[in-house]
């Protein structure tokens, strides 16, 4: 009888125990979980500022002014009906890592017919509208976007609008 009871009790520890052991296993991986789902989530939130933090961290740039040194760009909009011309000075930083269009600080004449040539087309063939300054940022992203794709990604850092007269 005495062994029954030993048994008994042996027996009876085992079932104390697993419960114990169930609610520690469930705790963890309950954290594992919340670690995972939180790690996942601050990576996609992240992802799109760290693709914007990334672009402004950049080595020095060299400015390029585009058109005449003191006139700038002088160019007819709206159409031939519209009877508008703009004259804008717009400057270009960029990238001084990029020897396809750059080349001792000076832009290359490959390089500078393709910009200016993008450059016009784009601001041609903008309406009258989108000439208005609440909407410039959304013609400087437009020609840098613009700008890349011609001369290659990450060759123009910014695009910046030193002067602007719509007539």
């Amino acid at each position: 009888m005495a062994d029954e009871q030993k048994d008994t009790e042996a027996a009876a520890e085992p079932k104390k125990k697993s419960p114990i052991i169930l609610v520690i296993v469930l705790v963890l991986v309950g954290l594992v979980l919340a670690g995972g789902i939180s790690f996942f989530i601050t990576t996609k939130v992240m992802k799109d500022t760290a693709t914007d933090s990334v672009s402004e961290h950049h080595d020095p740039g060299i400015f390029i002014k585009l058109g005449d040194a003191k006139e700038g760009i002088t160019v007819n909009v709206g159409g031939q009906k519209a009877g508008k011309f703009l004259k804008a000075g717009i400057v270009l930083e960029m990238n001084p890592g990029k020897k396809d269009n750059l080349a001792d600080g000076k832009l290359q004449p490959m390089a500078e017919t393709k910009i200016l040539d993008t450059t016009m087309q784009i601001l041609r063939s903008a309406k009258l509208d989108e000439f208005d300054a609440t909407k410039q940022d959304a013609l400087k992203k437009k020609l840098k976007d613009e700008l890349n794709a011609k001369l290659g990604a990450g060759s123009v850092y910014d695009v910046y609008i030193t002067s602007f007269l719509l007539q």
